[in-house]
């Protein structure tokens, strides 16, 4: 349980983002929820609960532009909120938290409309109890992948991880050397059942060299530019996706199941 202030003139909808800081951060600051103690490491997907009420829930983080700058997280406003108040939270998550990675030049420029991140978000979001789905559009530059991946994993502990695009052997395919670069151990079963499923539909899958593994306690997984692509790596590897989730997360149970 942590205490939360929340300042009586903080702007906000229902729907929107509000920021999220630290007691300390910044005193004066009415833009922002203010956590007054613990100071927790807040993760994706985690929602501030009172009374059974869930009314706020972690997206992402990042550094605000002051001198120094200071750590602040960025939370969806899900229920109303108690202006003017300072009130003890629970936190807790339900559900797999997950991140779509687009990496797309045109895409990036606004030149070519995204279809297949929102595609992984889709499926995922149907198939699992999620606690958050979160997009996001890089243009084919290896050390921002690198360094977002690193973010997901290592900061905001999204469950999954799915990047789409940059796969292949052209010049600014970076996926998977941006992911390998990363990464604590490959999951070549992951990968395997990628490129077989890719390979049943077309003999270009072979030059795919996308890259799944584990980050922290967060697992990685390349797929393929085309919403087409997507749809065949992401229902190969689905049935394991959550298995794989609890066991990087400690469960003990066995792995075997009877049939």
């Amino acid at each position: 349980m942590v205490k939360v202030r929340f300042p009586a003139d903080l702007n906000y909808e229902i729907g929107g983002r509000v920021i999220i800081r630290c007691d300390g951060a910044d005193k004066t600051a009415a833009d922002s929820v203010i956590v007054e103690q613990p100071c927790v490491n807040l993760k994706a997907g985690e929602c501030f609960i009172r009374d059974g009420v869930c009314f706020l829930k972690i997206l992402s983080s990042g550094f605000n532009p002051g001198k120094p700058s200071s750590f602040y997280w960025v939370a969806e406003v899900v229920s109303s909120l108690p202006l003017g108040m300072s009130i003890d939270v629970d936190i807790a998550k339900s559900g797999l938290s997950v991140a779509w990675v687009t990496l797309s030049d045109k895409g990036s420029r606004g030149e070519r409309e995204d279809k297949a991140g929102p595609l992984i978000g889709d499926m995922l979001d149907s198939t699992f109890d999620t606690s958050v789905v979160h997009g996001f559009i890089l243009p084919d530059d290896y050390n921002m992948l690198r360094a977002l991946i690193t973010r997901l994993a290592l900061t905001e502990s999204y469950d999954l991880i799915i990047t789409t695009g940059g796969t292949g052997v052209g010049p600014r395919d970076v996926s998977p050397d941006a992911t390998l670069a990363v990464i604590d151990k490959r999951l070549p079963g992951f990968e395997r059942a990628v490129t077989a499923a890719s390979l049943e539909k077309t003999p270009h899958a072979m030059i795919s060299r996308a890259v799944a593994g584990v980050l922290g306690e967060s697992i990685i997984i390349n797929l393929p530019g085309s919403p087409k692509a997507v749809r065949e790596g992401l229902e190969a590897v689905i049935p394991a996706l959550k298995h794989a989730v609890e066991k990087l997360r400690g469960d003990q149970s066995d792995c075997g199941q009877l049939l």
